[in-house]
């Protein structure tokens, strides 16, 4: 469970059009810096009129080398033009202890591809599944035999939808290397988050 609390894209949405998200990332993950293309997404396929962004305060399961108060500055600027947005901490570093707490009316809990395919390793998947439905947003990158064997194991399609989104020009690690060289990351982030990223001096090597 690794990764588990570790996206920004973790989003969940209630029948008030309510979403909610994640993030507890050490490391530059593009779906953080990029304007919420998952986000975006999400708002148009179940019509969301609310986005709730959560950054996870403290994970407990992985060291996080980024401050909180940093993470959460640079989500708020990321999601800034999604509409609907609200940023927030997340005092819960487990998916299934932060839907107890919230008590949501049948959420959709909105994630990547590739958190699908760890999914069966979250704590307590079949709980997580009780108390929200799957929104998984799919890109290249990751096998379509993978994500069904996932949805064949987890045995409950009434509670998964699957919708596509863009596909990023370049991967999370080549940003990760633009931004600790100090080369410029436009066009791949919005230019505020460039910015901010310079202005306090993150992810650089040495």
């Amino acid at each position: 469970i690794s990764d588990e609390a570790g996206r920004l894209e973790r989003m969940l949405a209630d029948l008030d059009h309510l979403t909610i998200s994640g993030a507890a990332t050490p490391s530059l993950r593009f779906e953080e810096l990029d304007g919420g293309e998952l986000a975006r997404a999400a708002v148009e396929r179940f019509a969301l009129e609310r986005l709730l962004v959560r950054v996870v305060a403290d994970p407990g399961h992985k060291a996080v080398d980024t401050p909180v108060e940093e993470r959460l500055a640079l989500a708020q600027i990321a999601f800034a033009e999604v509409p609907g947005v609200e940023v927030s901490l997340e005092p819960h570093g487990r998916t299934v202890d932060a839907l107890e707490a919230l008590a949501l009316d049948d959420p959709v809990f909105v994630i990547g591809a590739d958190e699908l395919a760890s999914f069966l390793a979250w704590k307590d998947p079949q709980r997580v599944l009780d108390l929200a439905r799957l929104g998984v947003g799919t890109r290249p990158g990751v096998a379509q035999t993978t994500l069904d064997d996932v949805l064949r194991l987890i045995g409950r399609p009434d509670r998964v939808t699957v919708f596509p989104i863009p596909p990023h020009p370049i991967s999370s690690t080549e940003l990760r290397e633009r931004a600790a060289a100090g080369e410029t990351l436009a066009p791949y982030v919005p230019v505020a988050v460039a910015a901010e990223i310079v202005r306090r001096g993150l992810y650089r090597s040495g």
